[in-house]
């Protein structure tokens, strides 16, 4: 529902402020000279023109560039923005039917230039009014991409919000929430193009038509509409100054999808009374520029190993007060020590997650041993294999396969590895993140490149999948709270982090996320022996030699591998 309620108070709000300053520009251009004229249609039509993503991009550029936090307020301006042209173009076509001298006459005669055009050009203009209100209302309703550029934490209009959703897996919420769209606007159709006029004309002709008195006129055309929009406007703006994360006793968290219990976040809220604004995120790649922007103020963030160390790197992150996280006593010492290969002092992340990278499979498809990474190059499995849809991830793979360490800089062992997946592309049945799970579960697809965690969860809903490290080595990760340097509620973050590191709390997000934890004394309150010895959650590391933890490689380095995976996709 908030995010219903945020759709039609951004819709209104901005169609109503549109509708204001787009007409009295369409007012404007009407009185210029007509090279004038030319000149500031043009500008007009140039959001029009543009390709949203290229609106929402340059937008959110702006708001950054004037040190803007982005939120509720950039959203509506960003609305505002592209639903000026929308009511110009609406209501010039009926200034230009509007009889100029009638204006001039109502002067003539004494009336203010104000009280004229209320009373002669408004009347007249005002269909062009209503539809580019209409216009602008339904425009902000749909849009999507300029929404997600310039939204802020906790703010989700019904199009991210179900974007979100879906990215993460189609749950029966989100098919409840179509079935009510659409009806919803199946039926105002249906009252719409409903018009039973010969019933109306009979009505009209035996009555009696009665003129509305004064009183009664004054309260429909102007009161009812004033109030309307007062309420809206006051409510929207109301409604921003209470989601204003940077208000009261807050904390805004940005962690990877389904990456936590929500019990765990409620449980934090009850005993702390810190309200938690909680945003999600797919990849590191998406992270990186959120924070490297300053444009968002997040408080404390989940990002792995590499990109930790890009971010200390880039002096993007505050040193935590390890004095305010006692509990950081139950995380074992040699996951602390595996963390100095990102963060050398310990000074900025505290372990989260960790694990591993393999190969899961199901057994009722793949008829022959799996132990290494060949097997996704087998022309055999053509359109039933996953790969991940991240850089590293997706290069890390092919680069073990090949031989070489998933950190390799060397360009032509890059090529080799981009030629390999450009080679494997017509194999894959999909580039996924979060979905390859589902996907396994619902025997959608024979092969998929997984983390261990997922493959935990993964193998209590099917007991045909199975899980394996290939023999060539992999990626072994960890995931660590950070906090970032422009966070405006630091102890608060410290906090969370505290509270996270508590055994029982560690131990009801490994039961839902199934992530392999650090915390010792979670793990030893672990009933499942099984569970508890998984050589899926908890390996013995001495088996394996040639697993490897990702490395920050540097801009350049970030640079090839971006070029190279995008001519991948684009092949």
């Amino acid at each position: 529902m908030s995010a219903f309620y945020t759709t039609l108070i951004i819709a209104f709000v901005s169609a109503a402020i549109a509708t204001v300053i787009g007409t009295a520009a369409a007012i404007a251009i009407q009185g210029m000279k007509q090279k004038w004229k030319t000149m500031y249609m043009g500008l007009t039509n140039i959001p029009m023109m543009n390709a949203e993503i290229v609106m929402g991009v340059s937008l959110m550029l702006l708001f950054i560039a004037f040190h803007m936090t982005l939120g509720f307020g950039t959203i509506l301006i960003a609305h505002i923005t592209f639903n000026i042209p929308y009511v110009i173009l609406s209501v010039l076509p009926k200034l230009k039917q509007t009889n100029r001298y009638t204006y001039e006459a109502a002067l003539d005669l004494g009336a203010s230039p104000v009280k004229a055009f209320f009373k002669v050009v408004f009347p007249d203009i005002v269909p062009g009014v209503l539809s580019g209100f209409m216009l602008a209302f339904t425009m902000s309703l749909d849009d999507f991409v300029i929404t997600h550029f310039t939204k802020g934490p906790g703010i989700d209009t019904l199009s991210t919000k179900i974007y979100t959703e879906v990215r993460k897996g189609i749950k029966p919420e989100i098919y409840a929430l179509s079935t009510i769209m659409f009806v919803t606007v199946l039926v105002l159709l249906l009252l719409i193009n409903y018009s039973p006029k010969e019933e109306e004309e009979t009505v009209v002709r035996k009555k009696k038509v009665r003129k509305p008195s004064r009183v009664k006129k004054i309260l429909i055309q102007r009161v009812v509409p004033v109030t309307i929009c007062i309420v809206f406007i006051g409510g929207g703006f109301y409604y921003a100054k209470e989601n204003d994360v940077m208000n009261g006793e807050k904390l805004v968290v940005y962690n990877w999808g389904e990456y936590i219990d929500p019990e765990v976040l409620t449980m934090f809220e009850e005993e702390t009374g810190i309200d938690i604004v909680y945003e999600e995120f797919e990849t590191n790649e998406i992270l990186y520029p959120k924070i490297s922007s300053g444009a968002i103020a997040y408080d404390v963030i989940c990002p792995s190993d590499y990109m930790i160390q890009r971010m200390i790197e880039n002096d993007l992150l505050s040193e935590i007060n390890f004095d305010n996280i006692p509990n950081l006593k139950n995380i074992g010492k040699q996951y602390l020590e595996q963390s100095r290969q990102f963060d050398p002092e310990n000074k900025y992340s505290v372990p989260y997650c960790w694990g591993t990278v393999g190969i899961l499979y199901n057994k009722m498809m793949v008829d022959e041993p799996v132990d290494s990474w060949s097997i996704l190059w087998d022309p055999k499995y053509k359109d039933n294999i996953l790969m991940q849809d991240s850089v590293r991830d997706a290069f890390g793979v092919t680069l073990k396969y090949l031989g070489y360490s998933l950190n390799s800089i060397d360009l032509d062992e890059l090529t080799e590895a981009k030629n390999l997946l450009i080679e494997q592309k017509p194999l894959v049945q999909a580039y996924v993140i979060d979905q390859v799970r589902d996907k396994m579960i619902g025997n959608e697809a024979a092969l998929g490149v997984i983390y261990s965690g997922e493959a935990i969860y993964t193998q209590k809903e099917n007991p045909n999948l199975e899980y394996v490290i290939p023999k060539e080595g992999s990626n072994i990760w960890i995931d660590s709270w950070v906090i970032p340097k422009n966070a405006e509620h630091k102890e608060n973050a410290e906090k969370f982090i505290n509270f996270l590191c508590r055994p029982d709390i560690a131990l009801m997000n490994f039961e839902y996320i199934t992530y392999s934890t650090p915390n010792e004394a979670a793990r030893e309150l672990i009933e499942d022996e099984s569970i508890r010895n998984s050589e899926i959650a908890f390996p013995d590391l001495s088996k394996y030699d040639n697993l490897e933890t990702f490395q920050y490689l540097g801009t350049e380095a970030d640079q090839v591998y971006g070029d190279l995976w995008n001519k991948v996709k684009s092949s």
